[in-house]
């Protein structure tokens, strides 16, 4: 097997802010899970699957460390899982950035944010990410990192196909 066929995929996990706070923050709202174990719990799962996945985290409450994050780790990951925070509501920096990457993305945000005040119902992102996973708690990280272990599982089968192949 070649280094390339068994080295894991890099998938970015890129949250936003405030949720450093999740565990404590309004935990009525967003329940008692803290981000570190969100993230430990991926990484559990990156490494039970095929493909393997290699989780690469990063939090910060700064709109620009979100972006030079993205910016410096995108040429060698396979994916992105972004939860955006409030950034989602109003940052085009963000979304320029995750148009500019090219690499497929999930939008993930623990509350179903079309549910909630009306200001959170629009996500700046959306438009430039392959889908979103809202109100599902922090099993949405999961579906999310899920949904890119299956495409890259079905890109792999596509390449070994001669002709065009849709999934």
């Amino acid at each position: 097997m070649s280094e390339s066929a068994s080295s894991p995929h890099v998938i970015l996990v890129v949250n936003g802010p405030n949720l450093n706070l999740l565990g404590t923050r309004e935990p009525a709202l967003y329940g008692s899970e803290s981000l570190s174990s969100i993230i430990e719990d991926l990484e559990r799962h990156s490494r039970a699957g095929v493909p393997l996945l290699e989780i690469r985290a990063f939090q910060s409450n700064h709109e620009g460390a979100l972006l030079d994050f993205l910016h410096e780790h995108a040429s060698d990951a396979a994916g992105v899982i972004i939860n955006a925070g409030a950034l989602t509501h109003y940052s085009h920096s963000l979304r320029d950035a995750l148009a500019a990457i090219r690499i497929p993305a999930v939008e993930v945000h623990l509350t179903n944010i079309h549910a909630r005040e009306a200001f959170r119902h629009i996500s700046v992102i959306a438009p430039v990410v392959a889908g979103q996973i809202v109100g599902l708690g922090p099993i949405g990280y999961r579906l999310a990192l899920d949904w890119h272990r299956t495409r890259l599982a079905l890109e792999a089968v596509s390449d070994t196909r001669e002709g065009p192949w849709t999934p």
